[in-house]
């Protein structure tokens, strides 16, 4: 059986005699894994949890931390060695994002839409010369790719699309605009979906590679937005741009389904970056419990404050689970979508609900920007949000569900 399957089931079992103890501690992962969750936890404590408010603060993209990211592998986890990649898994991928993020939620997505949304497809999708040409040099952190799917409106519609490309000679020429584009100003290529025969609707999106800068490619303001302000969020603008026959990544009509796909995995690291977020909270609000005295003892003592420190702990070991969950169903190549979804939720929910009670356990002290816990509020909001509403998580569950109980 497949170590990582043995690895899934012996998380099963021992999860109902544990009690109230740390699952993630006694559900010991693989050796490498370790080291890498320490590393990755090492460097955002040392590189990243410094200067996230200054980052946050004065929108500014994080170059030099992302380009030794990148020498450590973690721009390009999946990606096979021969490739320039880390060569690792889908669980060490969700282990690195998760403590990225602890550090810094905007690096987090920045790592996170390099990893699944833009190389993802690649990796999957892609020739051997695609993969060459469109995934080696994204592997350093000297260039990050983004992935454009959504529109003005089309939203969690994703079928929609409005974006069109038509065959001329020997190139492509793709109009239309995608909005909300994660990496957008940063980015040095991007995965652009496009209709090629409206006729079949879904059925008649296409994926395509286009670097950036390019003819016919323009960018539209950064988005102002609530949180990960340090990553950068902007429409893509098509206006005749002409692209080689060549840079259709898969079939033609097999768009949609790749985007579904991608997807799939990008919930496990946005679930990651909601994980991170969330013990970020829980972090900041256990030790003021520590420091703050209030009738004479540490706030800590008051079984109020308790009580919705336990309750974060519990929100974030359930998601983390679940999390690791899907991960690990992707990396044995077991069907993963309905655990991706519930993992995504779970810890997108965990992340909004920890961020909301550590700014309540911090009192006054959690609506300034002294303490971290008004950033990890703003920051935790977008991921109920990107990558699939919560609602739309729901109708993946539900709709997977339903087909297992079909008689």
């Amino acid at each position: 059986m497949n170590t990582s399957l043995l690895w899934l089931y012996f998380i099963s079992s021992i999860s109902s005699e544990i009690g109230c103890r740390n699952l993630s501690q006694l559900a010991e992962l693989p050796e490498t894994h370790q080291i890498l969750r320490q590393t990755c936890r090492d460097y955002a404590d040392r590189e990243l949890a410094p200067i996230a408010a200054k980052l946050d603060k004065e929108h500014l993209y994080p170059t030099k931390q992302i380009k030794e990211l990148g020498s450590m592998g973690v721009m390009a986890m999946e990606v096979p060695e021969e490739l320039g990649g880390a060569g690792m898994d889908y669980l060490a991928y969700s282990l690195a994002v998760e403590e990225i993020s602890r550090g810094c939620a905007s690096t987090g997505v920045i790592v996170s839409v390099n990893n699944s949304l833009y190389i993802g497809p690649i990796l999957k999708f892609g020739t051997e010369e695609q993969k060459k040409q469109w995934i080696t040099p994204f592997t350093t952190g000297e260039k990050v790719g983004c992935f454009a799917l959504s529109e003005p409106g089309n939203g969690s519609d994703a079928g929609a699309a409005s974006t069109v490309a038509r065959q001329e000679g020997d190139e492509w020429v793709l109009n239309g605009t995608k909005a909300w584009i994660t990496n957008s100003w940063d980015a040095s290529a991007t995965v652009v979906f496009a209709t090629t025969d409206k006729k079949l609707k879904h059925k008649g999106i296409s994926a395509f590679l286009i670097p950036m800068p390019h003819p016919g490619l323009s960018l539209g303001k950064k988005e102002d937005k609530l949180g990960i302000k340090a990553s950068s969020t902007a429409n893509i603008i098509l206006e005749d741009c002409r692209i080689p026959l060549g840079n259709m990544l898969g079939p033609r009509g097999a768009g949609f389904k790749i985007a579904m796909q991608t997807l799939d995995s990008g919930r496990i690291g946005i679930a990651s970056q909601a994980l991170g977020i969330a013990q970020a909270s829980l972090d900041c609000a256990a030790d003021y419990a520590h420091k703050r005295i209030a009738f004479g003892a540490p706030i800590g003592k008051l079984q109020a404050i308790q009580f919705k420190l336990a309750d974060m702990a519990l929100a974030i070991e359930s998601a983390r689970l679940l999390t690791w969950k899907a991960s690990l169903l992707r990396d044995s190549k077991k069907p993963f979508s309905k655990e991706a979804a519930m993992g995504k939720l779970a810890a997108s929910e965990a992340a909004t609900f920890c961020s909301h009670q550590a700014i309540q356990i911090l009192g006054g002290m959690g609506y300034v920007t002294d303490m971290p816990a008004e950033r990890h509020y703003r920051d935790a909001r977008i991921t109920e949000i990107y990558e699939g509403t919560s609602e739309i998580q729901r109708l993946v569950i539900a709709g997977q569900l339903l087909k297992e109980y079909q008689p």
